[in-house]
């Protein structure tokens, strides 16, 4: 049986970038199954509520900050993208971009 020490450090362990890059996908994906956009940043809100406890845990206030930013900037932003390449490339850039930039601040170290 784990000891709460062995059950807290792999919590610690849990690497952010997989939900914060998968989140955008997944909320994309959802607002354009269902047609019920606010479905879809449910998805989005979920995803950056988890990240950023995680990555305050992990990484710090600033950091968490700056990374939750990022992700806000990177939601608007895929829109803007989207008039130019499309709304799935633009999502999967994006999504890409955050991903990388939450292993490089938050997850590198774990």
């Amino acid at each position: 049986m784990a000891s709460a020490l062995d059950r807290a450090a792999a919590t610690r362990a849990l690497p952010t970038w997989p939900v914060a890059a998968g989140s955008l996908v997944l909320g994309f994906g959802v607002a354009q199954a269902t047609g019920v956009r606010p479905l879809g940043g449910l998805v989005l809100l979920a995803g950056a509520g988890w990240c950023a406890w995680r990555w305050r845990a992990q990484a710090g206030t600033g950091a968490a900050i700056a990374l939750v930013a990022l992700y806000t900037a990177a939601f608007a932003g895929s829109h803007v993208l989207a008039d130019v390449v499309g709304a799935w490339p633009a999502v999967a850039i994006v999504s890409a971009v955050m991903g990388a930039a939450a292993w490089a601040v938050a997850d590198r170290r774990i």
